[in-house]
């Protein structure tokens, strides 16, 4: 499809723009945030922009140490890069494209899509629900192709890799980096396989960025994913460091691992590997195998709620935790909201947790899927509860995820051990039940009048 007038002098301007980024960060920024205020035409993204000038002004403030040190830490061409595909392609552009189709086709289309490579891992961790789709799927590199140029049609310009290990497919990885160079790559990896080739192939290519899974200290993490693997991925963060590529944590939290990391000291290590963001996930019980001891208990999910907001503070670096950050991104945000998960059978599942399905990319596009029943029952039912300390379907509201599946018809895409919905249900009904009252008392005390 050809540009129109309006992409190419968006283009033009983007170019200009990142003349900004060979200049000194107190001259560039102020520049960069008054071009986001003129692209941002419609004020959608006003409440994002204008925050960062009393960041700005503020030396000592964490997030300006964290913004300045792209500068000091990461490499001039790959942080050019990040900006043109992360904050112009995928959140200025892209945007406006989705927007345009969910109200041409009154349904979802996501911000970012999350596909799994392979089901194939160098790992078995205690509690992970990959290993159950079994080791031999795999989304050819052909399919991978034609999901992100479906994708890009309607804006989507953001693309995760999950597995499996996606790591075990780095040639695929760097030949889709290099086919989409307007697009972003992250991938959510064990680490154990990034080594200083890869990391060589990383800087050459500048659209790919890590996020390194790892569960605390070495005991909590060889604990979950075995002897030795604290080591190693010790080892592929300091090689991402030296080469001042960017890269994040991937942290699961855990009723074992919950004090280690919530630590301070977790923290400031994984700033001082390098590390940039840090996204925080909470233990899913998912597929027949799944471990629910591991699920934490209302006061330890309590601890990661205001440990943290605390550390947003005062710590130079991103973090999200995606159980307990609702609020900001108004709930769930799974179903094609902001985004969805293609296994590597390529059945397409609202959320890599939600194991169910009623299209796979070998037999529907992108946005038959989106306009399909399971959808748009997404669409129609969020949120899925006010208080956006609830706002999962299936952990904290799992009626709604039975009703959405049944509705849907939709099927288990858990190709060893299909999971009935109603199994599901049974799992995570105690732990919803247990968490409500502290969830009220929480949100209630961060929303009073």
């Amino acid at each position: 499809m050809s540009r129109t007038f309006k992409e190419n002098m968006q283009a033009f301007a983007v170019k200009q723009v990142l003349n900004y980024f060979d200049e000194d960060p107190d001259k560039s920024l102020p520049k960069i945030l008054r071009w986001a205020e003129k692209f941002d035409k419609e004020g959608n993204l006003a409440h994002l922009i204008k925050p960062f000038y009393a960041v700005l002004d503020d030396p000592n403030n964490n997030w300006n140490i964290l913004i300045k040190s792209l500068w000091t830490d990461i490499d001039p061409a790959v942080r050019k890069v990040f900006f043109e595909n992360f904050i112009v392609n995928a959140t200025f552009i892209g945007t406006t494209q989705q927007d345009k189709l969910k109200k041409a086709h009154d349904c979802n289309v996501p911000w970012a899509i999350l596909m799994d490579l392979t089901s194939a891992c160098n790992l078995k961790c205690t509690g992970c629900w990959a290993a159950d789709y079994g080791p031999k799927l795999n989304l050819d590199y052909d399919e991978l192709d034609d999901i992100i140029n479906q994708g890009t049609e309607m804006g989507t310009y953001m693309y995760i890799y999950s597995g499996g290990e996606p790591l075990v497919r780095k040639d695929d990885i760097i030949r889709l980096c290099e086919a989409h160079p307007d697009c972003m790559f992250l991938a959510f990896t064990n680490g154990t396989l990034i080594d200083e080739k890869f990391a060589n192939e990383l800087l050459r290519v500048k659209n790919f960025v890590p996020a390194i899974s790892i569960e605390g200290f070495e005991e909590a993490t060889d604990y979950r994913r075995g002897k030795g693997t604290y080591r190693k991925v010790m080892d592929a963060m300091s090689i991402l460091k030296e080469k001042k590529l960017l890269f994040g944590a991937s942290c699961c939290y855990t009723s074992k691992n919950i004090d280690s990391l919530s630590s301070e000291e977790y923290i400031d290590m994984l700033i001082d590997s390098g590390a940039k963001f840090a996204w925080f996930f909470h233990y899913m019980p998912v597929g027949n195998e799944a471990v629910p001891e591991l699920l934490p208990l209302p006061e330890q999910r309590e601890i990661m709620y205001r440990k943290i907001r605390e550390y947003r503070k005062s710590k130079s670096i991103f973090t999200i935790d995606f159980q307990n950050d609702g609020e900001y991104v108004n709930g769930c945000i799974a179903g094609g909201c902001s985004y969805l998960h293609i296994n590597a059978n390529g059945d397409i599942e609202p959320c890599a947790f939600i194991h169910y399905a009623d299209s796979n990319i070998r037999t529907h596009t992108l946005l038959e899927a989106y306009k399909r029943p399971l959808f748009m029952a997404y669409k129609k039912r969020k949120p899925f509860n006010d208080n956006m300390l609830r706002p999962c379907p299936m952990l904290e509201n799992p009626e709604c995820l039975c009703d959405m599946v049944k509705s849907a018809d939709a099927y288990s895409t858990d190709m060893q051990s299909p999971e009935d919905v109603e199994d599901l249900y049974a799992k995570c009904k105690p732990y919803a039940d247990r968490w409500t009252p502290k969830a009220e008392e929480l949100w209630a005390a961060s929303h009073r009048c």
